[in-house]
């Protein structure tokens, strides 16, 4: 999707978001590119349920959105999640202290999550990594070379379906 089209429908997920976080950067003159690979389906249990997770690929589509700044290149990936939703799965999962899979989370440290920016990389799934493409200049020229295997019809079910019904519950979650 452009990053006109995540504008437009007002939400988005990693990908999309990346999409649109880059055209940001590149409209105020920071260098990016976009980092492709592929996570493992658990860590999107709980933000994905029912026939959505269950007909997921295993190995699905994921970015993140590298910066050059001051000179060095960081990876931010935490910008797809917000504070009050780990919060509230924090709150949700008072036991865990040490890694954690997820609801769109993927860590070594659930309590102590890199997801602000001051000159670090930031993460919230790079645990889930199982495959690595690389770094592109742009979207487009990741997606001609790499992109999500599934069918015709799964594509268009999670496009107008399974997508919508991924953010109707993380939405739920952020409002509990």
């Amino acid at each position: 999707m452009s990053a006109s089209k995540v504008l437009a429908d007002g939400y988005g997920q990693c990908n999309t978001k990346g999409t649109l976080f880059m055209a940001l950067l590149r409209a105020c003159n920071i260098p990016c590119r976009v980092h492709g690979f592929t996570i493992d389906k658990s860590l999107q249990k709980g933000a994905m349920t029912g026939f959505v997770y269950r007909n997921a690929p295993k190995n699905i589509f994921h970015s993140w959105v590298e910066i050059n700044f001051e000179n060095q290149w960081y990876e931010l990936e935490a910008f797809i999640l917000d504070k009050t939703y780990i919060k509230k799965l924090q709150e949700r999962n008072p036991e865990c202290k040490g890694a954690f899979c997820g609801y769109g989370v993927a860590v070594k440290d659930f309590r102590n999550l890199i997801i602000e920016f001051d000159r670090n990389n930031t993460y919230i799934q790079s645990e889930g990594i199982n495959q690595d493409f690389g770094v592109y200049d742009c979207p487009d020229e990741l997606l001609k070379e790499h992109h999500q295997e599934i069918s015709a019809f799964k594509a268009f079910a999670y496009r107008h379906i399974g997508r919508h019904l991924m953010n109707r519950n993380v939405r739920k979650i952020r409002e509990r």
